[in-house]
């Protein structure tokens, strides 16, 4: 793909972030479009997004659980940037009605770092290592692609469908978690909705982590300390509108509580 047709689409995907619109499926209209096509038309997002002073304070992993891939048909993970202006704290309102297009809520482990990963080589040790704290987070997931018929091409150059993130209040030292065995369950408007375990991303949220700093580090790019890092979702996508409330509780981890306007 040329350069100017990455700057096409990267461009075209912003200006849908801008105006709540959608996009017909980029594989649709260039079936050529190949992954590394699609990190780089995600760069250029991420450029113009930044361009209007967002700071990038973390990356996200997408697609890591089974339930997730066979809902999407998208059956391998990917990566996506996060940025301040997507940030929210635990207990707050998020204002999906004007700012999101077809959202969708998952509850996740959310890391923060202390120290930087920069693969290859990475393990879920050195994970463990390099992390100051964890918490119980929700990503709030949302596609320009017009009614998320995406394929793995269409979700990357979109930024892995990033739409918000909110972090929980609860800051727990890394070594006292059960990263497999970790139960997580998501409650919506007050009833159960959903549970899983940390085994549900790739066998481990440390083996996500890994995965992530190591498939940076092909492309030169570090988990930096201080970064988020979102480690994918435990439990299927959960689509929500104004008026909706979630709380998600992680075992031996806490919870975090999220409503939407």
């Amino acid at each position: 793909m040329t350069p100017e047709t990455i700057a096409r689409f990267g461009d075209e995907l912003y200006s849908a972030l801008r105006a709540r619109a959608t996009v017909t499926p980029l594989t649709t209209r260039d079936p050529r479009i190949t992954i590394d096509d699609a990190y780089w038309i995600s760069r250029r997002l991420l450029e113009q997004r930044t361009r209007d002073g967002e700071k990038v304070v973390g990356k996200k992993i997408g697609v890591t659980s089974q339930a997730v891939q066979n809902m999407l048909d998208v059956h391998q993970p990917d990566f996506g940037y996060l940025t301040d202006a997507m940030q929210f704290e635990d207990g707050a309102a998020i204002p999906i009605g004007r700012t999101l297009i077809q959202p969708r809520a998952e509850g996740e482990l959310a890391f923060r770092l202390k120290r930087s990963l920069r693969g290859p080589g990475i393990t879920p040790n050195d994970v463990l290592a390099a992390t100051d704290y964890v918490t119980a987070c929700f990503e709030i997931v949302d596609s320009r692609i017009q009614d998320w018929k995406i394929r793995i091409q269409d979700t990357i150059a979109d930024n892995a469908s990033s739409g918000l993130f909110l972090l929980g209040r609860d800051k727990v030292d890394p070594s006292k978690v059960d990263f497999v065995d970790c139960e997580m369950v998501v409650e919506k408007n007050g009833a159960f909705l959903s549970k899983g375990t940390g085994a549900a991303a790739l066998g481990s949220p440390l083996n996500c982590v890994a995965w992530l700093a190591n498939t940076l580090g092909e492309r030169g790019i570090a988990l930096e300390a201080g970064e988020i890092v979102l480690s994918g979702s435990l439990v299927p996508l959960e689509p929500v509108k104004p008026g909706d409330r979630m709380k998600v509780t992680i075992g031996s981890v806490g919870m975090a509580a999220i409503s939407f306007t």
